[in-house]
């Protein structure tokens, strides 16, 4: 099972909720903070930002492509390295979780960003779904220790057995396995809920942590996939779906995604036991109605 900052991750246990703050603060630092601090009011467990190096993680050809920007035009590379953090402003964010009461840890783009995260301490790594089929990643990240996290967006069964044996190359590794549409928004007829439950009960996969990675809009399929079973769920979180960048429309504002938390709550409780009973709250009811 999965330990997080010594909390058990997995089957029985509450739903661990990830706010994915992914580079929705475009690069701003206060920004970053104040979805942080969204995230822990909302009752999120965990918020998580995106980590590249963009000399490594962004392809040769992409570089010089002109891109848009609130900042003006720029090389594709250049916007990439205005929106990242440096060691101090991780360091500010890390002592500000510190402080809320929130995990705070990183999706890996590339092995200096893995070494940034061991390097600060994090306490997960994970590993985005454009980046599951990187099996030095993958290898590395297991090798670190770190409870693993990995997005399976863009992948079939096939690509997520092949993740799995990756990850067991080196023994029984803490793994959890999101399924995840990588599509941004994601449409609801692609979203394929259901493998969470087979997931659930398929050999090579079910000792693992299983849960879910949405980017659909609206939060009625994420409640579902914890109603079929998902341990974990990460959801983007904005502070307003109307600023700027690529994840927005896809995320959730902190009045939304508290709503959500709120209700994956209620869920759990409504789920109960496994096994039919009579409640005491039915019995007069029953003796109402059946004179016994």
């Amino acid at each position: 099972m999965l330990r997080i900052n010594g909390r058990r991750i997995g089957r029985e246990q509450p739903t661990y909720v990830i706010a994915e703050g992914g580079i929705n603060h475009n690069g701003n630092l206060d920004t970053a903070l104040a979805l942080m601090r969204a995230a822990k009011d909302a009752g999120a467990d965990a918020f998580k930002l995106q980590k590249r190096s963009p000399e490594h993680c962004v392809p040769r050809a992409e570089w010089d492509r002109v891109r848009s920007t609130p900042w003006g035009d720029m090389r594709y590379i250049d916007y990439r390295q205005r929106i990242e953090f440096n060691e101090e402003q991780y360091s500010q964010l890390a002592s500000a979780a510190a402080i809320f009461g929130i995990d705070f840890f990183v999706s890996v783009w590339d092995q200096p960003s893995l070494e940034f995260a061991l390097k600060m301490d994090m306490p997960a790594i994970k590993v985005p779904s454009a980046k599951n089929n990187d099996w030095e990643l993958l290898d590395k990240s297991v090798q670190s220790g770190r409870p693993v996290i990995v997005s399976t967006g863009m992948s079939s069964m096939d690509d997520v057995k092949d993740i799995v044996r990756a990850c067991e190359a080196n023994g029984r590794p803490q793994l959890a396995l999101l399924h995840c549409n990588s599509s941004y928004p994601a449409s609801v007829d692609e979203l394929d809920l259901r493998v969470i439950d087979t997931w659930l009960h398929t050999a090579a996969l079910m000792d693992y942590t299983i849960g879910y990675s949405g980017h659909e809009v609206g939060l009625a399929p994420t409640l579902g996939a914890v109603a079929l079973g998902a341990q974990i769920v990460e959801r983007h979180i904005t502070l307003d779906r109307s600023m700027w960048g690529t994840d927005q429309a896809s995320s959730v504002e902190p009045g939304g995604f508290a709503h959500m938390v709120k209700d994956i709550r209620l869920l759990e409780r409504a789920l109960g036991e496994r096994t039919k009973r009579l409640h005491e709250s039915e019995r007069v009811a029953r003796a109402k109605l059946r004179g016994a």
